[in-house]
């Protein structure tokens, strides 16, 4: 790789006086570099200068060359690594929360990890540090999708967390517990959903745990389950049992699930979604007619549990 030296000594020590004198020697630096196949040079020669743009309070001339960055990533085909995530959470950290800058570095970078990384919704440990970082801003519903999209044990427990903090106090918690598991189950997680589950029941209110019945799971690794008095609370944590004893044929478990729990049918010939028909069914909307059969009949958030009818 040539040294970047150069074009960093001529263009560093401009910024403090001249920042829109030096981000436009950046880019002409860097796109000769990446005309000549130098793209090393070109990345750290964008990356330092970003990164001292930001610490100089110029975030639009930062995320421009974060943004050319991340096209030199591309061009040149960057994996997924330490370095190259570095990076970009050094930058996000520094662009700040003010405007939409941030948000841009953070989308282009997620879809740089998902292109050319293992993980078709992009880096788990990117996707964590970027869901980490909007909650300690009290960002809760930004925080979501990608502590969700990790799909990390990490990320799980932290979701619990930003759930449970969201809650608060009022009678959402079921709601919660429903919002976090399903989703995982739905990508075949199991193991972020029990995680996730696990860590939200732990940080219950006494007043929904105060005359809780532990109850034995059987199965593989057995397990126990909460009995809280917060019926949906008590569906997540079946559910994720349902699902761990289906030997990782999820679609077969929440159909399943979606049956007995919501009357919802098992379909016949169109590809299944329970996971669209569960939520839809909890946010009011219709469900297929369903066929003559035993079910449980779904109880009310904080109400006893359902019996067959």
């Amino acid at each position: 790789m040539a040294s970047s030296s150069r074009a960093l000594n001529a263009i560093l020590p401009q910024i403090p006086t001249s920042p829109y004198e030096a981000h436009q020697k950046a880019r002409t630096f860097a796109s000769r570099y990446v005309k000549s196949g130098q793209y090393d040079t070109a990345i750290d020669v964008l990356f330092q200068s970003a990164r001292d743009l930001f610490k100089n309070n110029q975030p639009g001339s930062g995320v421009d060359l974060a943004g050319f960055m991340l096209d030199v990533y591309d061009t040149k085909g960057e994996s997924v690594t330490a370095e190259s995530r570095g990076r970009l959470t050094q930058l996000i950290a520094l662009t700040g929360s003010e405007g939409g800058w941030r948000k841009t570095v953070i989308d282009k970078a997620i879809a740089w990890s998902a292109k050319f990384g293992e993980y078709p919704a992009g880096d788990p440990d990117l996707l964590y540090y970027v869901g980490e970082l909007l909650f300690k801003e009290g960002l809760l519903d930004a925080a979501e999708p990608h502590l969700l999209s990790s799909g990390t044990r990490d990320s799980a427990r932290l979701l619990a967390d930003v759930f449970l903090q969201w809650a608060g106090s009022g009678p959402g918690f079921g709601l919660f517990a429903i919002r976090g598991v399903i989703p995982y189950l739905q990508n075949g997680n199991i193991l972020a959903a029990r995680t996730f589950i696990k860590q939200f029941v732990k940080g219950l209110p006494s007043s929904l745990t105060s005359s809780a019945a532990s109850v034995p799971v059987s199965g593989e690794g057995s397990d126990e389950v909460l009995m809280t008095s917060d019926s949906f609370v008590n569906f997540a944590q079946l559910a994720v049992a349902t699902c761990q004893r289906a030997n990782g044929d999820k679609s077969k478990a929440l159909n399943e699930i979606a049956t007995l729990f919501f009357a919802i049918p098992p379909p016949r010939t169109a590809p299944a979604n329970p996971f669209g028909d569960i939520m839809s069914s909890f946010l009011g909307g219709g469900a297929p007619a369903p066929t003559p059969r035993r079910t449980l009949t779904p109880a009310s958030s904080g109400g006893a549990a359902g019996g067959l009818d």
